[in-house]
């Protein structure tokens, strides 16, 4: 039996953590979407990608975490479900979204001309894949209503899906990478100056995407960091309610944890980002500025 002043402790410290995650969380988010949405120059695909997960962090600040501190220190039933189901459909569509783009890195490496030519069709599916995410988990959210064991072990079973699917994207993202360092050594070897331009390009175009294919999966293993410890509670918890402890509630933490980081990590590998976000945030100090 857990000692209720200890879990009042907890409690305590639980709800201390998530105040400031929250508004990393929040205005580190802020900051990406509004220099995304204020330079047309450095949207791509991938980019598009990590803006519909830099909205999905958005809210888990100004939404999930509020009403999960207002879950730890109420007795409300209704603001549980509330705090439950709008946590787990976040962290569902951002699960599915970084499933979604390491696929798309792994497509743009193994089929680099195809997917350079596609033009339009690409973007078209990059869109229809994020509403189709967005509205995929909106709508299984019903399950948690329906029979919540059902979910939870569904949700823990999509999570390790979605992380063998990345996993083998980038394991084949990984060997496309080995055999492009041997083909570039075969390419040096070339002697016409019009095939070799031809091919300095192909291959600057491949180093692009090797690089960005590299900084999704440094995306990719901070998420799967910080979501491990809530696929244990799912699965913990549709085994059986009696194995649930108040204390894996700082598993919700630690997941919440990952949209602070990624704002973070955007700026320290996306240089183009980066940029940026420094000059957008400089414009809000000066508008500021001038105000006052």
């Amino acid at each position: 039996m857990e000692d209720h002043g200890s879990l009042a402790t907890f409690t305590v410290v639980n709800c201390a953590l998530n105040g400031p995650l929250m508004l990393i969380s929040i205005s580190g988010n802020a900051l990406v979407l509004a220099a995304i949405i204020r330079t047309p120059s450095i949207r791509s695909c991938s980019v598009i990608m990590l803006c519909s997960l830099a909205v999905t962090d958005f809210l888990v600040g100004s939404v999930a975490q509020p009403l999960f501190i207002a879950n730890e220190l109420t007795a409300s039933r209704y603001i549980a479900s509330m705090s439950e189901i709008t946590a787990f459909v976040l962290c569902g569509v951002s699960h599915c979204t970084m499933t979604a783009i390491s696929v798309e890195r792994f497509i743009a490496l193994r089929y680099p001309m195809k997917y350079h030519s596609a033009g339009t069709t690409k973007w078209r599916v990059i869109y229809l894949s994020i509403i189709f995410v967005w509205i995929f988990n909106i709508l299984f959210a019903g399950f948690y209503f329906w029979q919540w064991t059902t979910y939870f072990s569904v949700m823990a079973v999509g999570c390790c899906l979605g992380i063998f699917i990345s996993t083998f994207s980038y394991i084949k993202i990984y060997r496309i990478v080995l055999r492009h360092h041997a083909q570039i050594h075969i390419q040096q070897q070339a002697v016409l100056q019009n095939s070799t331009n031809t091919r300095n390009d192909s291959n600057m175009r491949t180093v692009r995407m090797k690089r960005s294919a590299l900084n999704t999966f440094i995306f990719y293993v901070a998420m799967i960091l910080c979501y491990f410890p809530i696929i244990i509670s799912l699965g913990l918890s549709s085994i059986s309610y009696e194995n649930w402890s108040k204390v894996w509630h700082l598993a919700e933490t630690v997941a919440f944890l990952n949209s602070s980081i990624n704002p973070i990590l955007y700026c320290w590998r996306l240089r183009d980002l980066r940029i940026a976000v420094f000059k957008t945030f400089n414009d809000i100090i000066c508008i500021k500025t001038a105000q006052d």
